[in-house]
């Protein structure tokens, strides 16, 4: 069974930085992608950032430049840097795994979920 724990979230004020960690249980890293989307109070869910099962790395290109996204393939850790922090990045990001490849915008394609974790940007 496939298991993701999102940590690191928190309040920062404008131009502040986060790190946000998810750890992976119960599937191996080959062939697996590990991504973080965020939902926004009243808004879509949106794909932020992924890493391809060969380290392949996507951004969406509202965090581009701003956000770096890594993984050690080694014990399922995904992390997500995030600096220059805005008040519209304020939203629960959450961790996703699935099998092939990422996708970012076929978010239902995803098949395990963390339970996510709050980020609150004040201006």
């Amino acid at each position: 069974q496939v298991q993701l724990v999102e940590s690191g979230g928190g309040s920062v004020e404008a131009g502040g930085s986060l790190r946000l960690s998810c750890v992976g249980s119960g599937f191996a890293s080959s062939g697996y992608c590990m991504a973080w989307f965020r939902q926004a109070a009243g808004k879509e869910g949106e794909g932020i950032a992924s890493v391809e099962s060969d380290g392949e790395i996507d951004y969406a290109v509202a965090v581009k430049g701003r956000f770096t996204v890594s993984r050690i393939f080694a014990n399922n850790t995904l992390y997500l840097q995030m600096n220059s922090l805005k008040p519209e990045d304020s939203a629960t990001y959450v961790c996703a795994a699935r099998r092939g490849f990422c996708y970012l915008i076929f978010k239902n394609d995803y098949e395990s979920w963390g339970q996510g974790t709050q980020v609150t940007v004040s201006s």
